[in-house]
C-alpha cells in the first residue's frame, strides 16, 4: 500500500513556505520562516573584525549558531547552555558551510556575519528551513549594509536553499513532516545553489539500504523543491535584483 501523506500533499509538493522579514527590530536581517508547522527565527548580525586566522587577509567571515527552544517540540527539552549536543553542533556547522557558499568574502571585507537560527516550533525539516530562511535574512542584512554605506558593493554572489526528501513505502517524497520523517526508511537533506549545484547532501538509510535509482529519484525531487524555494526567496527579498551579483 502506497504511503498516504497526512496533510494530503502529493509526493512532489512542498509544505507552504512563508518568510516574515523584519520580524525583530535590531538585527540587520531577521526573518521568521514558516515551513508547514516548522517555524524558525533567522537573524543575521554584523560585527567589525574577523577570527584570528583571517586577520589581515582583507576577507570576511560567516558563522552560524542553531538552537531549539525548550517548547519547540511536544515534550519540553532542556536548554543547551554550556555544552552543546552533537546534533546542534553538526546543524550549525551545516548552516555556516551552506551560507558561506553565497558570499564573496573579499567584497565583504574584514567583517563577521553571525547567523542565529532559533527553532520556535519543530515539525521536521528544522535544519533545511533554517538554511532557506537564513539566506533571506542574510540578503536583508547585506541590503541594509549597502543602504548604510558600510558596503559599496554587494558580496552576495550565490543563492542557497535546502530541503528534505525521503523514502516511504519505497517511494520518494519531498519535504517530510515529523510523522513522515519518523516513518522514512531513507532520509536526505539536500542543499543547492541558484544553478542547482549541490552544496551538501546528507543521506542515511534508517533501515536496510537504497538503490542508485532511488538516490537519483530523491535528488530529482530535491531539485524540484529547491527550484520553488529559490523563487520564493527572491519574491521575499524586495531588492533582489540590486543585491544579487551572481557567481
Amino acid at each position: 500500500m502506497a504511503w498516504q501523506r497526512p496533510d494530503g500533499r502529493q509526493p512532489y509538493q512542498l509544505r507552504p513556505i512563508n518568510f516574515d522579514s523584519g520580524f525583530t527590530r535590531y538585527a540587520p536581517g531577521s526573518v521568521l520562516t514558516k515551513c508547514g508547522d516548522t517555524q524558525v527565527l533567522c537573524t543575521v548580525s554584523v560585527t567589525e573584525g574577523v577570527p584570528k586566522f583571517l586577520a589581515g587577509s582583507g576577507k570576511g567571515w560567516l558563522t552560524a549558531e542553531y538552537r531549539m527552544l525548550p517548547s519547540a517540540t511536544q515534550q519540553r527539552q532542556e536548554r543547551e547552555l554550556m555544552k552543546l549536543s552533537g546534533r546542534t553542533q553538526e546543524i550549525q556547522r551545516l548552516i555556516g558551510r551552506s551560507l558561506r557558499a553565497a558570499l564573496d568574502f573579499e567584497v565583504l571585507g574584514e567583517r563577521t556575519l553571525t547567523v542565529d537560527a532559533d527553532v520556535l516550533q519543530a515539525d521536521a525539516g528544522t535544519r533545511t528551513t533554517a538554511i532557506t530562511g537564513s539566506f533571506v535574512a542574510l540578503a536583508n542584512a547585506i541590503s541594509r549594509l549597502l543602504h548604510q554605506g558600510v558596503l559599496t558593493r554587494s558580496p552576495l554572489c550565490g543563492q542557497i536553499a535546502a530541503v528534505s526528501v525521503g523514502l516511504l513505502e519505497g517511494e520518494g517524497f519531498l519535504d517530510l513532516n515529523y510523522i513522515e520523517d519518523v516513518a522514512a526508511t531513507v532520509d536526505f537533506n539536500v542543499v543547492m545553489n541558484q544553478d542547482l549545484g549541490i552544496i551538501e547532501v546528507q543521506g542515511t538509510a534508517e533501515e536496510g539500504s537504497y538503490t542508485r535509482n532511488q538516490l537519483n529519484q530523491l535528488l530529482d525531487l530535491a531539485e524540484t523543491g529547491i527550484q520553488e524555494l529559490l523563487i520564493a526567496q527572491q519574491e521575499a527579498i524586495t531588492d533582489w535584483n540590486a543585491i544579487f551579483v551572481g557567481g
